[in-house]
Formats: structure tokens, sequence, C-alpha cells
């Protein structure tokens, strides 16, 4: 059985709050979360719009900035920003999701 999806709620003043364990968390946690594979929705408090796009995309932002080297670079995220409002936009989030999973499968049966 699995289990049921987390909530996270965003609160106005930038805070995390993790329903299930009823503490505030911090994008770290969020992304020890994701390492975890454990399913979870983040949503505005306010609102309960869906904004765990958005909270990836922080996490994202973050490792690229941070120590070590980037994954994408540049030209490659000028690339990717070229292709929104194309009509190939749809095509692409298709093409770079199967192709990443196909990475991840590969990259799995390597480790056996």
């Amino acid at each position: 059985m699995s289990e049921p999806v987390r909530i996270i709620k965003k609160y106005p003043n930038r805070r995390l709050y993790d329903t299930t364990t009823s503490v505030y968390i911090t994008l770290a946690d969020v992304k020890k979360l994701v390492l975890e594979n454990v399913v979870f929705r983040v949503e505005d408090a306010k609102t309960k719009d869906d904004i765990t796009r958005s909270i990836l995309l922080q996490i994202i932002l973050e490792e690229e900035s941070g120590e070590g080297a980037p994954m994408f670079s540049s030209d490659v995220l000028s690339k990717i920003i070229r292709f929104y409002g194309n009509a190939m936009q749809g095509m692409m989030g298709n093409y770079l999701e199967k192709n990443i999973q196909t990475f991840v499968e590969i990259q799995k049966k390597l480790q056996q």
C-alpha cells in the first residue's frame, strides 16, 4: 500500500511547514525528501495552490549556484529557454523527462 502524499505548506513569511512531522523545514530538508523518494506536495498555505515545481526549481537553483560543477551550462540553459513559447515546448519537456528516466535506469543497471 502506498503512503499518502506528504503535504508541505509554504507560508507568506517563506517558511515551509511539514504537516506530517508538524515542524518547520528548510529547502535542504525538502531536498532530503526528494533524495529519499518521498512523495510530497508543496502548497501555498493561503491559496492551496500547488507550488511544488517552484520549490524544486529553487533547490535546483541553489545546487547550480553552489560549490562544484554546475549540471547545466549557460548555453544549455539558453537553449532550454528558447523552447518556451515554441510549438515544440511540450515535446521538449517529454523528451527531457524520458531521457532522464532512461539515464536513471542505465545507472541502476550499472550499479547492480
